[in-house]
């Protein structure tokens, strides 16, 4: 008998994430290339669901884009 290896496919939240969680975050630009969504869902994924994943969000400017990063909460 073989064993069934159940492989979930990342979902979009997932690819947001590891994104956000790369060394230097990533733009909304970035994060709508990544999902095909439109600004305003980018935006409320961040202060939606990424939060309730645990994720605290901060964002700065660098050379004039804004970038956005997430830590998991201690």
């Amino acid at each position: 008998m073989t064993k069934s290896v159940n492989t979930k496919t990342p979902s979009k939240l997932d690819s947001l994430e590891k994104l956000l969680t790369r060394k230097n975050g990533a733009s909304i630009a970035d994060m709508m290339k990544a999902t095909g969504w439109q600004q305003h869902s980018v935006r409320g994924a961040l202060a939606g669901a990424l939060k309730k994943r645990g994720l605290t969000i901060s964002s700065q400017k660098v050379e004039g884009v804004r970038r956005y990063h997430a830590e998991t909460a201690a």
